[in-house]
């Protein structure tokens, strides 16, 4: 009997290409860690949501964890979970306001379709 060698992966191991902020969005997160004096920064984070797979998630993180993932930009600051970065790394976070809505949006190369109401998208 022969056993094949496995191979393994490791998300610490891992060379991110990371995330980038997008000017209107470093002013967004800035505006909001000022609301909330404790707030460290904003985390950006992925859940299982929706008819296309994932959603994203944001929150403002007072606590973040160790093992979170630190993108800063002009005083901006981004954490994100280690375990989110295989389905966001690459993303380009934008901050855009379409008539009376004003929203985080997502250019994220790893998404193949999002769902028609674009609450979730999928790998």
């Amino acid at each position: 009997m022969q056993t094949e060698n496995v191979g393994t992966f490791s998300l610490n191991d891992n060379v991110w290409q990371g995330i980038t902020l997008s000017d209107s969005a470093v002013q967004q997160i800035i505006k909001l860690m000022q609301q909330k004096p404790q707030a460290k920064g904003l985390q950006l984070g992925v859940k299982q949501s929706g008819c296309a797979g994932f959603a994203y998630v944001l929150d403002l993180s007072c606590d973040p964890a160790d093992d979170d993932l630190l993108f800063e930009r002009g005083g901006a600051k981004l954490y994100v979970p280690l375990k989110a970065m295989p389905f966001i790394d690459g993303t380009t976070v934008d901050f855009v306001r379409e008539g009376l809505n004003q929203m985080f949006k997502f250019n994220n190369p790893k998404a193949q379709h999002a769902c028609g109401c674009g609450e979730s998208f999928g790998i």
